[in-house]
């Protein structure tokens, strides 16, 4: 069998078509993925990529060997597996400090301190679970029930958490002064909720349930801000009201105020690939049981409000 190295190489050029994006994606220079490909080409006696200056397809023999370049790693990764030497766990959490699945990963990590749990950070569950389904990503966090059908289909979740919800506010708003902020107070405004962005449509979904009814709008798509701080700079500019969570990491100028009358709540799942086996997986779902014990995080308040399609598949698996 071909080195394992060559087969990721060919892999990530055959999903980007890109030798650039994908060394980047390796962590490698782009004459070193470019040598490792001829040579699996060398090896195999077939020429895998048609290469011009504007592109990168597929060959007929290149399109035949992804499922089996696919098939040849995940049985390595099984095999490492098992003897304790599993490849770093791939942890999407989301957003740098968003607490859910930051404090799940830490403690994951705790638990498996010979394992090398990585995070990423792909601000989206939609967005996230197509890198889980190309196997580019291992586990995410999110809401389960937001994903499309074809999505969900090839993915396992374990709830973790009612995350109740808050609002941003620029710091001079009137409803700035209050500690908490009634939801009809909000009633004739547009809030923020990541319309048009297409990492996020489980979120914008979360918030038209929310907001139906209640006479608030989901404001139109403001410009795609990558990262926290183009995210901040952006607010700033609209001075649009922003929905979030109570954790959502402070903003300047801005002030966060946990949402009341009913209690919004975010549900969160552990989510993962159908198949995968990997001992950091293992922490992580032990990790997410352990706190939502502890810290009563499946516990949702009298007062709470989910939408009836969550309340499905939030509820804990046997």
């Amino acid at each position: 069998m071909p080195d394992p190295r060559l087969l990721r190489a060919f892999l990530a050029v055959a999903e980007e078509l890109h030798f650039t994006r994908a060394a980047a994606r390796l962590y490698v220079a782009q004459q070193a993925l470019s040598r490792d490909v001829r040579r699996l080409e060398r090896e195999l006696g077939a020429e895998l990529f048609v290469r011009t200056t504007r592109q990168v397809t597929l060959t007929a023999d290149g399109e035949r060997l992804v499922p089996h370049a696919r098939r040849a790693l995940a049985a390595q990764d099984d095999l490492l597996a098992a003897f304790g030497q599993a490849r770093p766990l791939l942890v999407d959490v989301n957003s740098p400090g968003l607490g859910t699945g930051q404090r799940v990963l830490g403690r994951a990590r705790e638990l498996a301190p010979d394992h090398e749990l990585m995070a990423r950070y792909e601000s989206g569950l939609t967005g996230a679970a197509a890198e889980l389904l190309a196997g580019r990503l291992d586990a995410s966090f999110g809401r389960f029930a937001g994903l499309a059908p074809a999505l969900r289909a090839g993915l396992a979740h374990q709830p973790v958490r009612y995350e109740p919800m808050a609002v941003i506010l620029p710091e001079d708003h009137p409803l700035a002064e209050l500690e908490e902020v009634p939801l009809g107070a909000l009633a004739g405004s547009a809030v923020y909720a990541g319309a048009g962005n297409p990492r996020t449509p489980e979120w914008t979904d979360l918030a038209h349930e929310l907001f139906e009814g209640r006479g608030i709008e989901v404001a139109a798509p403001a410009p795609l801000a990558v990262g926290h701080e183009e995210f901040q700079r952006i607010m700033s500019k609209t001075r649009t009201p922003v929905l979030a969570v109570v954790d959502f990491p402070a903003m300047p100028a801005s002030v966060l105020r946990p949402l009341i009358d009913p209690v919004p709540l975010s549900p969160v799942s552990l989510v993962w690939r159908r198949g995968l086996v990997h001992p950091g997986l293992d922490a992580l779902r032990r990790a997410a049981a352990e706190l939502a014990a502890q810290e009563g995080w499946l516990r949702p308040p009298a007062e709470g409000w989910i939408p009836a399609s969550d309340k499905v598949t939030m509820q804990p698996h046997k």
